[in-house]
């Protein structure tokens, strides 16, 4: 019975994408739609943020297995480390020639 008073008072958050249950006038269900499709492009088209928001996931990821595992860990930036390397040396090499 809590949750059915609860549910009678409080709104269901809504998205920024998304568009409210019961609006009854036409021109407010056009703008909020309109508003809800300019949210989702914006969201879809700012590859900036995508990128930065993988970036994060990735780092935070990253800080969780150094928690985890300190030992494989530096092993894995060593072993980057001689990759990267080996890798510079090769076309400073290659380019020398």
């Amino acid at each position: 019975m809590d949750s059915d008073v609860r549910n009678s008072r409080t709104p269901i958050p809504v998205p920024r994408t998304g568009v409210p249950l019961g609006i009854t006038d036409p021109v407010e269900q056009a703008r909020a739609e309109l508003k809800a499709a300019l949210a989702a492009i914006e969201v879809k088209a700012n590859v900036p943020r995508r990128v930065g928001d993988a970036v994060e996931d990735k780092v935070a990821k990253a800080r969780e297995f150094r928690r985890r595992e300190p030992g494989l860990a530096a092993a894995a930036v060593v072993g980057a480390a001689a990759v990267i390397g080996t890798a510079v040396w090769a076309l400073v090499r290659a380019y020398a020639r």
